[in-house]
Order: C-alpha cells, then structure tokens, then sequence
C-alpha cells in the first residue's frame, strides 16, 4: 500500500493536506521534519506508540532517525522500499523548502 493512498483515507488528512498547499511558503517554517516523519510511521505501524523518532542536526545536515517494532518495519519500508523511497522523497522535499539538507535513517 503507498503512503499516498493510505493517508488519503485517514480522517482530517485531505483537509490538513489542502491547508498546507493554500497556505504562504513560511507555513513550511512551523513544521518540523521530525514531525512530518513520525506522522506518517505512526499512520504506517500497527503499534504506533513504538515508533521512534530523533533528528540529529549537525552544521550541514539533520539525519532522522527511526526505529519501530520489528512488525512494523516491513509496512514502513515496503514493498521493494516503495514507502521508504517515498518517505524520503517527502523528507528531501521538505528539507529544500527550508533549504536544508536531511537524510532519513530507518534503523531495526
């Protein structure tokens, strides 16, 4: 299943989705990477409360990490790493509109 679809189908994401397209490009500076991430493992995982997410800044770059159940990891990472890939697409697009650079690690 695809982040896409999935998300589509939770409750308040469409709206929360088509506020944050309407909104100014600032409204990218109240949201945090790290948040926008364990948003979408926890929409992913069947046990959403041991989804972990730490962000590492350093001078250049913020590494994401996260760690969840071993059930969970395979949902997270996909088929052929479909979600992964496109975790990390979000991430990387997230990261330039605050012209940043992030990596995301998913970790056992």
């Amino acid at each position: 299943m695809q982040i896409d679809s999935f998300c589509r189908n939770l409750p308040g994401f469409p709206d929360l989705w088509q506020t944050a397209i309407n909104r100014e490009p600032a409204f990218m500076e109240d949201i945090q990477i790290k948040e926008l991430v364990e948003y979408i493992a926890r929409c992913l995982a069947e046990h959403p409360e041991q989804v972990i997410v730490k962000e590492i800044t350093g001078q250049q770059i913020s590494v994401i990490e996260l760690r969840a159940a071993k059930d969970d990891l395979g949902k997270i990472i996909g088929k052929e790493g479909r979600n992964a890939h496109a975790m990390r697409t979000i991430v990387n697009a997230a990261a330039t509109k605050l012209k940043k650079r992030a990596v995301l690690e998913i970790l056992e």
